[in-house]
């Protein structure tokens, strides 16, 4: 088991199987030593765990729950295309979309249930730059989208 694999497993978490997109895309594109990912949402076994806007739908603390849901799937394309979660040197940025209630300022917060796995997995090479946006939806209501860039090694 590696590193990584140790670390999720600490953490209770069990990557799920990938699946074939059902879209004109790839989930993981790499250009030399560089991945970058689609965006990814909060499904578990294919359904979503919330819909709707954060801060009218969804508190910041279910918000958080998904974009923690949207790193786990993250890490399961990732280990799909790698083969090795431990191949991963550094986690470079991330881009978050929030689906926002009118008004709603605070998608940095809901952002930190995404970056703080990152952090609890890779340790100090989980630290990224990062953008939360707001948005007024996303596909199928989904409350957070991310993607992400990674560095990784040969």
């Amino acid at each position: 088991m590696s590193i990584i694999e140790k670390r999720l497993a600490g953490l209770g978490i069990t990557l799920p199987e990938t699946t074939a997109p059902k879209f004109s895309y790839i989930p993981v594109n790499q250009t030399g030593n560089l991945i970058y990912t689609s965006g990814f949402d909060c499904r578990i076994d294919g359904i979503l765990m919330f819909e709707g806007k954060v801060g009218s739908d969804l508190t910041i603390e279910q918000g958080q729950q998904a974009a923690r849901q949207v790193v786990i799937n993250l890490l399961a394309a990732m280990k799909a295309h790698l083969g090795d979660l431990d191949r991963v040197v550094k986690i470079v940025k991330i881009l978050g979309f929030i689906n926002s209630a009118p008004g709603f300022g605070d998608q940095p917060y809901v952002l930190n249930g995404a970056s703080d796995l990152l952090i609890q997995v890779f340790g100090e090479n989980g630290r990224h730059a990062r953008s939360a946006i707001g948005t007024s939806d996303l596909p199928f209501h989904t409350p957070v989208e991310i993607e992400l860039i990674a560095e990784v090694s040969g």
